[in-house]
């Protein structure tokens, strides 16, 4: 069982940045894929990022290639989501995911954080 938080939403203008953290529990943290999905109102889930075991291979949205960056940091059981240059959007609840292999199908991930949520307005 692997139980993840994320953190680091809020409110920002648009074309400013913010910085999503999720942190896992588990020890086997380090071996499984992780991914961000978002969601906004009426809206399905859609996949924004996802990066491998090893940190060695990521995958983004065409949407948001170029202005967000996924990565980990296996010490702090950590993945991130540096997101730039930010559009309406963007607004969304953001989830976390963790799974066996990285892909951009929200079914194929276990384990899912509670969101936190990002607005993008002035």
């Amino acid at each position: 069982q692997v139980h993840l938080v994320e953190s680091g939403g809020g409110l920002v203008q648009p074309g400013g940045s913010l910085r999503l953290s999720c942190v896992g529990s588990e020890r086997t943290f380090s071996s499984i894929a992780m991914g961000w999905f978002r969601q906004a109102p009426g809206k399905e889930r859609e996949f924004v990022a996802a990066i491998n075991w090893s940190g060695g291979s990521t995958n983004y949205a065409d949407s948001v290639k170029g202005r967000f960056t996924i990565s980990r940091e296996y010490a702090k059981n950590t993945v991130y989501l540096q997101m730039s240059s930010l559009k309406p959007e963007d607004t969304a609840v953001y989830y976390c995911a963790a799974g066996h292999t990285i892909n951009s199908r929200a079914g194929l991930y276990d384990y899912w954080g509670q969101g936190t949520q990002v607005t993008v307005s002035s």
